[in-house]
Formats: C-alpha cells, structure tokens, sequence
C-alpha cells in the first residue's frame, strides 16, 4: 500500500534545539496510528511537523501528494482559546474553509452540513453557546464536529481523549474507527495504553527519538515502554541547537 507520510531523517524542535530526533519511517495510506510516549516524548511536536506548523530542523516530511490544508489537525485543548467570542455553530463551520476560502459565504448546504456534524457529535442544541462554555468533553466533541466537515484523507488527533468522560471517549472512538472504515490515514497521540491495545492496530512509541514502530502488541513491550520512560528522563533541554541544512529540511 502507498505511503500517505514519509519522514525522512527528520529532526524537529524550537530555537533550533531538537524536540524530536532523527525520525525515519512512513505511515501507509490508511492506517490507524497511535503514537504514544512519555510527557515531554515530542508527540505534539511531531503533530504540529506533520500540520506544516513547525517546519523541521533537518529532514522532510512527505504527505503523499497532500498539501497541508489537505491535513485535519485535532489540537490539544488547552491550545483552544476558550475566551475567544465565537459561539459553537461558527467554530465548527471554519472546518469548511479549505472548500468556502476564509471570506466564502455560509449559505442553506454549508449550514446544513454544521448542522448535521453537531449532530454526529451530540452537540444539537449548542449551536449558538459560546465556545467558552463548554465542558472538555463537549469542547472535544466541537472539535471533532469540525474534523468532520473537513472530510480530510489524513486525519491527525493530539490527544483526543484525554480528561473527557468515558461516554464522550466510546463515541468519538467510533467515530475514529469509522474514519478508519472509510481508508481514510489516522493519527492520535494517546496515553491510555488499554486504548491503544483495544483500538489501534499499529503504534508508534517515541521518546523524543523513535523506541519502536509497528504491529502495536509487538511494541508495547514492558521493556520497550522502560526504554523510552529512561530515554526521556534522560534528555538534556540544555543540549546544544541543531545544525540546519536549509535544502534538507524543507517540507514537501
């Protein structure tokens, strides 16, 4: 099966010093991936490389003939500005903006459509409360409404489970594995290792550099899980930048 991404030798991190070493690997066209690791392993890192938010230090990334805007990026939560005065039917519907362009008319089929992804989350009725609102589990089902919209191949979650009830967790969890149904690409940054276990078949463990890649009860092994745990309390925040190679580190 074709590759959807290819991460060829890629470093990323801030002000040049590395959050992410040295990935190599590619993600087949639709898989369902979890990448997991200790905090601080680089997994958000990771996420915001492959949205084309953070441009790697050295190495490429390759979408498979995807641009970026073609990407549905799930951010964490605590990124969300939360005072920010926009009710739940408008955040949804900028899911829509890759197809209307940031100035397009919302007219009677792009309502429609808010509407019927407020209703696959259940969220009907929250249409015009602000977003500020909202508790974590509604404020993620609002965020996967908005995946929804964006019909994307390649779909990737920066932990969307966590801190949300166990109701909320089974539904969205449905709704990733329909996605996965459609052969669309799924990537979630967890913690729940049962989750992982229950619902993904492949899964990336990663501790700042890669520990292990592939069928997910081959490694999520008690030593594997022990190498990257050291392997992070290890790593050096004062280590020294990373050279950069302007021509290797573009982004395809």
């Amino acid at each position: 099966m074709a590759a959807q991404l290819q991460f060829r030798d890629v470093t990323l991190g801030y002000d040049r010093h590395p959050a992410v070493h040295h990935l190599n690997g590619e993600v087949a066209s639709g898989a369902l991936l979890a990448v997991i690791g200790p905090n601080g392993a680089g997994k958000s890192t990771l996420f915001r490389g492959i949205a084309g938010i953070l441009k790697p230090l050295s190495g490429s990334i390759s979408l498979g003939g995807l641009k970026f805007r073609d990407i549905a990026y799930l951010p964490q939560t605590a990124d969300i500005d939360r005072s920010f005065p926009i009710s739940v039917f408008d955040f949804v519907g900028t899911g829509l903006w890759r197809m209307t362009g940031f100035f397009g008319g919302m007219g009677k089929r792009e309502r429609d459509r808010i509407a019927e992804a407020l209703s696959a989350v259940g969220l009907n009725g929250f249409e015009n409360r602000p977003i500020g609102t909202l508790s974590g589990g509604q404020m993620q089902r609002m965020l996967f409404a908005r995946v929804l919209l964006q019909d994307a191949r390649l779909i990737v979650l920066d932990e969307p489970f966590n801190a949300i009830d166990a109701k909320t967790s089974a539904d969205l969890l449905a709704l990733v594995r329909h996605w996965h149904g459609e052969g669309r690409t799924v990537l979630a940054a967890l913690h729940d290792l049962d989750t992982v276990r229950s619902h993904f078949p492949d899964t990336l463990l990663l501790a700042r550099g890669p520990v292990a890649w592939g069928a997910t009860p081959e490694v999520l092994t008690s030593e594997n899980l022990l190498v990257a745990m050291r392997m992070c309390e290890a790593f050096d925040d004062r280590a020294a930048a990373c050279a950069v190679d302007d021509m290797s580190s573009r982004a395809a």
